[in-house]
């Protein structure tokens, strides 16, 4: 991955670069989940499937714990006429297929990388923890909030996924291997897609930091959503990000975050909204982003 982009990028190409990235991100993980299905005997046109996925991407991103992300992507597949239990079924695989492939990204990442970047990010990040301390605090209470709205509403979106649990083995015992050995190299190039667009950003900078530590640190701003309260890990990402966690960006840390953000959270919520209102209509798609399992 660290290998591919070499050299400095004009504004333009990691543009175009990030567009690319975003692209083989979502197209990776349409697949992944269109085969999933296929395995599960409902042959999903692509779009169908992309849509889905991208509706979900869109309420995981305004979602404490990206609670509403899984449910919204079942109401999506039943849309498609795919069962809830077999919509379970497909989501469950699919979760147990990337959590592997993402710890043992973050393990070769941490242990060749994670001491370069500690030595380089902890005087930085020591001393934002020390000047902003109100807003370390602001974090706090937002994470805290978060954590007791997830719990509010993850009883009722959760509900969701539990519809057909009790049909889901039926649709288990039929699955082939294939799609389970497929979606690993899908998922690997996943993760890289992501986790590229940082350091491809930074190659735009008259000195570019050094690709391994800025990678482990794209990695941990990306996936550490994953574990963060507040949608998006909003806050705490920033924070993170201006606060020393990428290196040194000199002037460039608050316009490559924005940019950053935009490929990696804004994009995918836009494609999610646009692609559910023409699919499902404005009340339908209203609806899924919402649904809660009444």
């Amino acid at each position: 991955m660290l290998g591919v982009f070499s050299g400095r990028m004009s504004f333009l190409q990691a543009n175009l670069v990030c567009i690319a990235l975003v692209a083989i991100d979502l197209v990776t993980r349409t697949w992944r989940l269109q085969w999933i299905l296929r395995g599960l005997e409902f042959d999903v046109p692509f779009g169908e499937v992309f849509t889905v996925n991208v509706v979900g991407d869109a309420a995981s991103a305004v979602t404490p714990l990206r609670v509403g992300g899984e449910p919204t992507r079942l109401a999506a597949l039943t849309q498609a006429k795919v069962s809830v239990a077999a919509g379970v079924v497909a989501i469950l695989i699919e979760t147990a297929v990337m959590w592997p492939v993402i710890i043992a990204a973050a393990g070769w990442l941490a242990l060749i990388y994670a001491p370069a970047w500690w030595r380089g990010a902890a005087p930085d990040l020591e001393n934002t923890l020390v000047s902003a301390w109100p807003w370390v605090l602001a974090i706090i209470a937002a994470s805290v909030a978060g954590w007791w709205l997830a719990r509010r509403i993850a009883p009722h979106a959760s509900l969701v996924m539990r519809q057909g649990t009790r049909r889901a083995m039926a649709y288990w015992r039929r699955m082939p291997a294939w799609p389970l050995v497929a979606s690993i190299p899908l998922t690997l190039v996943s993760l890289a897609a992501r986790v590229a667009i940082l350091p491809v950003l930074a190659l735009t900078l008259s000195t570019p930091p050094e690709m391994g530590p800025l990678s482990f640190a794209s990695f941990l701003l990306i996936y550490g959503q994953l574990l963060l309260p507040t949608p998006s890990g909003a806050g705490v990402v920033e924070l993170g990000f201006l606060g020393g966690a990428v290196g040194d960006l000199g002037v460039h840390h608050r316009s490559i975050l924005l940019i950053w953000r935009m490929y990696t959270t804004f994009v995918l919520v836009a494609l999610g909204v646009l692609l559910g209102i023409q699919r499902y209509g404005s009340v339908v798609a209203a609806a899924i982003v919402r649904r809660r399992g009444n």
